[in-house]
Order: structure tokens, then C-alpha cells, then sequence
């Protein structure tokens, strides 16, 4: 029952406010009033003063007093509960759980998987059934028992894309409850998809009520690198866009950021990074902070890289006339953001330019134009400029050359002298759908010479700039995944003061410097071939693609990103393209939801029990009462006594206090008499004490085993105790464990440095891998963030943890699996076998992370019994004496150092192994 917002478990109780009044009535006539008689022999009694006294009728305060002590506590034995919540989710026996599952839900993941979690956990207690749909990896819908789909809740994730119209949903039969817990985004396949479930029974939806926010691929015009963050419509915020690359020793780090304004319901926000060439050479990737999803990163590819531009001539420079030469303006103007090359151009194409720049040559030997037309085909641009010696020549003339974009008329066109044809001619603006769209056009450009095009039905597609005439000033084509660029003035200030202007550096940036892979169209890459090298996955990790299929060019660039198509990084022999969730052009907008759907946060309303407060207040009054009678009847002085009561309490609160400091000091004698393992008190009492079990059990196995013979484990609070002490310490990781304080994270550093080991054991099974998505990897990021923690790799096959006591391939404790991290080798290490990677410590590595929960199947009663099944029969038993086996090899590790890669134990070893 809910009454004024407030909820009540158990609302009958209420009823027996209705006895208060009664109450009052027998409280007003106890004592009742004495009756007046009169005797000659009270007059005797005049006078005198009675020490004790006892008021006749009780006062109306104190009787107020009582009536709320008592209504108190009636209403907190009754369960009160402000912001209750409903615990039956819908009124079906059976509930379909749609998920949307794209990157927009990545972010906000955690509080997605809490919210399921509470839907199937309310499911349950109601006894219904529940089937999952995941729209962006639809399976055949069934319906289950709510218990049996939350098992299975943590190996549901995210996906790196969208679902679009073109995917398929079949839904059950007969009449059902939807609860979707959204994305919040406008899907294509959304709008038909609500309305069959609303045929179908009640729709409820969860999503959070934040903006969805974006990165579009970055493009680089005009020495500047463009950023566009895009998101739904919502108030004014700024939000901080990295760039991260590799720093001059290899190592990841963040090389440039700047902060992207969103005006007032704005969706689109622009930023500008203006970075050297050498710096923008290194990066890898955008991403915006803080936003852990793969809509919020775009990696960089080969259109933000220091391109090599190769420059030739069809004539020598004139002795003394420097800015006569055809290449002049041309290094003046490509030389700050690009590499340049010189020479012939057999030499050249081994070399395999970026761009190769013909500044007024005619015609190339048949040899090398075969090997110039492979390499255009392959992604190159080649760049031509016109001049004398290609007005005189026949190039293109009769036939379209393979190596010109268009026919040319014989001869030129000469504007402006004495024999010309009229005045000298300006720039017509650029088209908006070429590649100088945007690039203002001074009237002080003009041209007085030109070499003219053919007109032909393909003149007009390939004109990317015109003059105010119409005649065309330059033209492209493309070839296979390249392109031809034909400038028909000369590349010095003879035939136009183009070359004079900045106009001309902005017109070379776009076409030589700037050509970005976004230029890679579908008809572009017709008849190529990608192979994906990394991918990407919901949140943003970058992760080996292993052997995918390759994937076509015009696929790659216009199919919908799918399992097939995964956003990452896409390379055709020398050329890397990225492909990333957020599409050029793309928007984002929000889902406005259809009459009759219930719209509500992720993050429920905080339930709020009562019972206790009221309960608590209900005392004091009852506490007030007493004092009250007391002063009424001239008895509060035992007060006084209560006074002395407390200070003896607080006596023995001192006392207790050194006790306490006794007992710290007996706990450092006791744990530096003996070997004692230790672990890292979570504020999870049952995780607490199961990693205590464990310890034990794997006390008692190296007590048997080995010559170590541990003390009873210690549990070891970060904040307050000591961590020299313990040469090991077993850290489970729970999701809502607290974060150590600095003074803590300082005590751990010194404790990693000085040669102790953690083993962290996020005890999730691997489900989404090492440090992904699962409530555990990520509380453990953010525990591991501030320790001097060395890099890390899977555990090598030849590591001496393989080999201290038992000889071990792998390494299972409830869970099976092999993913255990260990330090990793240096980039520039001589890998040994058998070798550690550092002298530091020994050679003892100061962490070891995996998710086995090794402490479960370790863990023994005090007879020595497990307490948690392992597997199931023999192979289980086996897996717990293989887990057993991996934690005496931790403990040798950690106590001997490096003493088992030493070469005399080669022989033995190969013995052992039978080689």
C-alpha cells in the first residue's frame, strides 16, 4: 500500500493507529483522581512537605509524548518505504526483454545490466517467464524461467553497430509484456517494431536520460585538423576530445586535446587542432573523455599522415631565375606538411609515393607509363601542370591519354596581351561538391594563359575548377582506387599569378596533403580487396582481427557495419582506411516513444526504508518519557548515577582502544614469525571470508607439499595495516568494492616495488576477457589505475611461473581458462626462454590478473573439506588439484625469485618433459 508516496510492507499494522484515542483515555484515567473527603484530623498535616510526590492526573504534554512514541512505532513496525517500487514489472505471465545492444548502449552498460538484472529478478519473484531479443544480434525467441536468463546475463554485450530496416525479427505468438531498455536513439527498424510489440500487450521502456554523444572521422584541410562531435538534442555542454598516438619511445599517450562546445540544444560541435606534421604522424586515434563507447572514437588512417610527394620537371630551372623554375612555388608550398622526393622517375616508383607532381611534361617512356598507371590504379594521385612543352606537344590530342583526365585542343589560349583574346580571366567559384569546396576565390587570381580541354560528353563530370568563362582551369579523373589531376596553367607565375596566392598552397594541401581516405568511395574501390587488421569492439577497445575474411572495396565503403563489417582498420597493400561507427554525414537523434509506451530512467528511484528512523525516534520519545517522569516525580537525581554509567562505558571504550593497539602489534609479531599469506579486505563479508578459506586451504596444501609451512592467513585492511610483512596478497575483486584512499595506493606502490606480488581475481571467468566489459574488469581498472603497475601480457608459455614447483599449461580454479597476466618483456628485451624480464625484484612479477576465482576452489572448512564444487566428477577433482598446483607455483614464485630459470634446472627439465 502506498500513502502519500510512502510505501508499507505490512499496511495492517496501520489499522491499530485507530486505538490511540483509547489509549489517551486509559493513559488520562491511570492513576485516577484521588476523591475529596474531609477529616478534622488533616489540619494536623498542614504544613508539612512531602519530599515525594505524585502528580494526580498525568499533564497533557506527557500524554502527547507517549501518543507519538507509540504511533511511531506502530507506522515503523508497519515496513514504510519512501519511493517504493512496483515488484511486479508488468501484469503478463510472460515478459519479452528487448535490448537495443548498440555502441549508444556501451557507455551507459553497467546500468543497463542492473537494470535486467532487476527486471529478472522481479520476474522471478512473480513467477513469470522471459525471453530475450538483442536487435542487434536477433536469435529465435524463447521463453524461459527468469532465473535461467539471468544466468546468462553476463555474457550479454554491447555490439559496434546499429540495426537498420533491413533486419529481421520474428516475434513469439499469443499475447506477451515488453520491457526495452533502450539506447534512447531514432533506429530506422524502431517505429514498425513498437507498434507489433504494442499489439502484442503493455510496453515499458528503460533508458538513460542523458545525450548520446558521437565522433565523426577527422578530416585535414588546410593544415588543420577538423573534429565534429555530434549528439542528441539537450543543454549546453563542452566535452574534451584527446588524441592519442604513440609518443617518440613507442610507448600509448595523449598527444593534443581541445574542448568541443555544444550550444544550447545544439547537435553538432566542431573542433579545430592545428598540429605539426610530425606529431599528426603519430596519431592513432580521437576519442572523446570519459565517453567509453566506439560511437565516441575515430581512428586515424593514412588521411592524417605526412604524405611523400614526389616533384618533377620536363625542364631544367634557368640558370639564375629561381622563381622562373616549374618547381619553385610547388616546394614552397608542399615542403611545411609534406615529405619531398626528387628524381628520375624509374627511381621514384620503387619508392612508392603518396603523390607524384608533373610539372610540365609531356610524355613519359612506354615502360614507365605501364608502371605509373599501376601505381595510380593502386591509390596514387598523380598531379600534371601544363607549360610550354605540353602546349607543343600532341598529348591527348586525338585520344584521351591514359595519364590526362581530358582531351586537349591544340595549341593554347592566351588572354591579355596584344594578340589575345580578351582580358585577363578570374576564378569562378568552387563547386560545393569538389574537392575545393569552401575555399574563398580572390579576384586578384587571374590567368593569361591556358592550355584548353576538349569538350566530349565527360568534360563536365571531370571539371573540379573553372573560370568565370566557364572554361575549365583544372580536371580529374579517377583511376581504379587512384586519381589524375590535371592543372591547365603552368606551376610558376607565367600563364597565372595562381601560383603567387595562397590559394594555390590551399588548392595543393587539399589535393596532395589532405587526401583523405574519405574520398574513398564505392565506385573508387571497385574490383579491391581489404583485410581487416584491427577491429573494434562496443566500447571502443582496438583488438586484433586474426584471420576475418577480406571484405570488397564498395562494401567497405557503403555497407551498413555488421558482424561481417566491423568498425577498425582496413589495409590494401599500403593504404590503411579506417571504418568508424560514426558515418561523415551522420546525425543523431532521439526516439520520440508513441502514446501508451511508459518512459523511465535507468537508475531507479532510490527506496528509502523508514522503519528504522521511526523506529529509532520511537525510543527517544519512549527515552524523553522516562527522564520526564522522573523530573515529575522528583527522581532525577539517578540521573547522576546514569552520568557515571556512560563514563565507565567510556573507560572501557579507552580500554578497549589498547587493547586494540596490543592486538595490531601481536598481528605484526605473528605475521613476521612465520610465512603468512594474506588477503585484501573487500567490505564483502561472504567474499571475505571465502578468501580466507582459501588461503587456508592453500596453506595446508603448501605445508604438506613443501618445505614452507605457512601461519593461519591474515586479512589485511589497506587503509590501516601494515604490507611489508606478507609477501603475497590475494585481492578478489568485487563490483562494488570501495577505492583506497592516496595513503593506501602509496603503501601498495612501496609494497609492489619491494619485491611482494598481487594477485588480482576479478573471478568472471573471462567472460568478456581481461579488462572488458564485465562489473568486475571494470572495477578493476579503476583499483589498478593509480598502482605502479609494470605493461602486461598473457602468461608466456615458457614463463618461470610455469615451471617453480610443478610443471603447469594451465591454470584453473573454479573456472577454467589460461588468460593470466604477468609482466611483460620490454619492447627491446633478448627474449631467453626460461629468462625473467627485469632484474627488479628478483625477477618475481609484482602482479598476476586473471578471473579463475582461484580463492572458490582453494577454499577448505576447518576440517579441511572444499566449500565449493569444482566441475563435476573426476574432472573436477582434477581442475581443484590443478588450482592447487597453480597457487603453490605463485607461492615458490614469490619466495624464490628467479632460482627456477637458472640453466642447471635445463637439464631437468627436459627430462621432466621427455625431450
Amino acid at each position: 500500500m502506498t500513502l502519500f508516496g510512502i510505501g508499507f510492507l505490512t499496511p495492517w499494522l496501520l489499522a491499530t493507529l485507530a486505538a490511540l484515542p483509547i489509549l489517551w483515555i486509559i493513559l488520562r484515567a491511570v492513576p485516577p483522581a484521588p476523591i475529596r473527603r474531609m477529616f478534622p484530623g488533616v489540619v494536623l498535616l498542614l504544613g508539612l512537605k512531602d519530599d515525594d510526590q505524585v502528580s494526580d492526573r498525568t499533564p497533557w504534554w506527557l500524554l502527547l509524548l507517549r501518543m507519538l512514541a507509540v504511533a511511531a512505532l506502530i507506522i515503523g513496525l508497519a515496513g514504510p518505504i519512501l519511493n517504493p517500487q512496483e515488484r511486479s514489472i508488468t501484469a503478463n505471465d510472460r515478459v519479452l526483454v528487448v535490448l537495443d545492444g548498440t555502441w549508444a548502449s556501451a557507455h551507459d552498460w553497467q546500468a543497463h545490466q542492473r537494470a535486467l538484472d532487476a527486471i529478472l529478478r522481479d520476474a522471478a519473484a512473480a513467477g513469470q517467464t522471459v525471453a530475450t531479443l538483442r536487435l542487434t544480434a536477433p536469435e529465435e525467441i524463447s521463453f524461459q524461467s527468469a532465473d535461467t536468463v539471468r544466468a546468462a546475463l553476463p555474457g550479454l554485450l554491447p555490439q559496434p553497430w546499429a540495426y537498420d530496416e533491413s533486419t529481421e525479427f520474428v516475434l513469439p505468438d499469443g499475447a506477451f509484456d515488453t520491457i526495452w531498455v533502450s539506447d534512447s536513439l531514432d533506429h530506422a527498424a524502431r517505429a514498425p517494431l513498437v507498434a507489433d510489440l504494442q499489439s502484442r500487450g503493455a510496453v515499458r521502456v528503460l533508458q538513460a536520460e542523458r545525450s548520446a554523444l558521437g565522433l565523426r572521422a577527422p578530416r585535414y584541410e588546410d593544415g588543420i585538423v577538423q573534429l565534429t562531435a555530434v549528439r542528441t538534442r539537450g543543454p549546453a555542454a563542452e566535452h574534451v576530445i584527446i588524441a592519442q598516438g604513440r609518443d617518440p619511445a613507442g610507448r600509448a599517450a595523449t598527444l593534443a586535446s581541445g574542448t568541443a562546445v555544444f550550444e544550447d540544444d545544439a547537435q553538432v560541435a566542431e573542433l579545430e587542432l592545428s598540429l605539426p606534421a610530425e606529431l599528426r604522424a603519430r596519431i592513432t586515434r580521437f576519442e572523446i573523455e570519459g565517453i567509453r563507447s566506439a560511437g565516441a572514437v575515430a581512428l586515424a588512417d593514412d588521411g592524417l599522415q605526412r604524405r611523400e610527394v614526389a616533384l618533377m620537371a620536363g625542364r631544367e630551372d634557368r640558370e639564375g631565375l629561381e622563381l622562373l623554375s616549374p618547381l619553385h612555388y610547388l616546394q614552397n608550398a608542399l615542403e611545411p606538411n609534406a615529405d619531398l622526393l626528387s628524381g628520375a622517375l624509374s627511381d621514384v616508383l620503387p619508392a612508392n609515393p603518396d603523390v607524384i607532381v608533373f610539372a610540365d611534361i609531356a610524355t613519359v617512356a612506354s615502360g614507365e607509363e605501364e608502371a605509373l598507371l599501376e601505381w595510380v590504379d593502386a591509390g596514387g594521385l598523380l598531379l600534371r601542370f601544363a607549360g610550354p612543352r605540353v602546349a607543343a606537344s600532341d598529348l591527348s590530342r586525338s585520344a584521351e591519354d591514359p595519364l590526362m583526365p581530358v582531351r586537349l585542343r591544340a595549341g593554347g589560349r592566351t588572354v591579355g596581351g596584344a594578340m589575345s583574346w580578351g582580358e585577363p580571366k578570374t576564378l569562378a567559384p568552387f563547386p560545393m561538391d569538389g574537392p575545393f569546396a569552401g575555399l574563398d576565390v580572390s579576384e586578384e587570381v587571374v590567368v593569361s594563359a591556358q592550355v584548353l580541354a576538349q569538350p566530349d560528353p565527360t568534360l563536365a563530370d571531370r571539371v573540379i575548377a573553372e573560370l568565370a568563362d566557364g572554361t575549365p582551369l583544372v580536371t580529374r579523373k579517377r583511376v581504379g582506387s587512384g586519381q589524375i589531376v590535371f592543372f591547365h596553367v603552368t606551376a610558376n607565375a607565367e600563364w597565372s599569378t595562381l601560383p603567387l596566392s595562397g590559394l594555390f598552397v590551399q588548392m595543393l594541401d587539399r589535393l596532395a596533403v589532405s587526401t583523405s581516405t574519405e574520398a574513398m568511395t564505392a565506385e573508387a574501390l571497385e574490383g579491391t580487396t581489404w583485410q581487416a587488421t584491427q577491429v573494434m569492439d562496443a566500447f571502443g577497445n582496438l583488438d586484433d582481427a586474426g584471420t576475418r575474411p577480406g571484405v570488397d572495396g564498395p562494401e567497405l565503403a557503403e555497407a551498413p557495419l555488421s558482424a561481417e563489417l566491423l568498425p577498425g582498420l582496413y589495409s590494401n597493400d599500403d593504404l590503411t582506411i579506417a571504418r568508424n561507427v560514426i558515418g561523415p554525414e551522420q546525425s543523431l537523434a532521439r526516439f520520440e516513444w508513441p502514446d501508451g509506451v511508459r518512459v523511465e530512467g535507468l537508475a531507479p528511484r532510490e527506496e528509502t526504508p523508514l522503519a528504522g528512523l521511526l523506529l529509532a525516534s520511537a525510543l527517544g520519545l519512549l527515552l524523553v518519557d522516562v527522564v520526564a517522569s522522573l523530573w515529575l516525580s522528583g527522581r532525577l537525581g539517578g540521573l547522576a548515577r546514569a552520568a557515571a554509567m556512560i563514563a565507565g562505558l567510556a573507560l572501557v571504550s579507552q580500554t578497549a582502544e589498547a587493547q586494540d593497539q596490543s592486538t595490531d602489534e601481536a598481528l605484526a609479531l605473528l605475521a613476521t614469525q612465520e610465512v603468512v599469506l594474506a588477503h585484501v579486505l573487500t567490505g564483502d563479508a561472504r567474499l571475505d571470508d571465502t578468501a580466507a578459506a582459501g588461503l587456508r586451504g592453500l596453506s595446508e596444501t603448501l605445508f604438506f607439499r613443501t618445505s614452507v609451512e605457512p601461519a593461519d592467513p591474515i586479512g589485511v585492511d589497506l587503509e590501516r595495516d601494515e604490507l611489508a610483512f606478507f609477501p603475497f596478497l590475494y585481492w578478489p575483486v568485487s563490483e562494488g568494492q570501495p577505492i583506497p584512499s592516496d595513503a593506501a595506493y602509496s603503501k601498495l606502490n612501496a609494497y609492489l616495488r619491494s619485491g611482494g606480488m598481487i594477485l588480482f581475481d576479478t573471478r568472471d571467468a573471462h567472460v568478456a576477457g581481461f579488462g572488458a566489459a564485465t562489473p568486475q574488469g571494470q572495477r578493476l581498472q579503476q583499483l589498478a589505475a593509480p598502482l605502479d603497475i609494470p605493461p602486461l601480457e598473457p602468461l608466456p608459455e615458457d614463463h618461470v611461473l610455469t615451471r617453480t614447483f610443478y610443471l603447469l599449461q594451465d591454470f584453473p580454479g573454479r573456472h577454467a581458462g589460461r588468460s593470466v597476466w604477468v609482466e611483460a618483456a620490454p619492447p627491446d628485451a633478448e627474449i631467453v626462454e626460461g629468462m625473467p624480464f627485469r632484474n627488479l625484484n628478483d625477477g618475481v612479477t609484482p602482479v598476476v590478473i586473471g578471473g579463475n576465482d582461484w580463492g572458490a576452489a582453494w577454499a577448505v572448512d576447518q576440517r579441511g573439506n572444499p566449500l565449493f564444487p569444482v566441475g563435476r566428477g573426476y574432472a573436477g577433482e582434477r581442475q581443484r588439484e590443478m588450482a592447487y598446483r597453480f597457487g603453490v607455483n605463485l607461492i615458490m614464485h614469490v619466495l624464490t625469485g628467479n632460482y627456477k630459470s637458472d640453466q642447471v634446472h635445463v637439464p631437468a627439465l627436459l627430462d621432466r618433459l621427455g625431450q
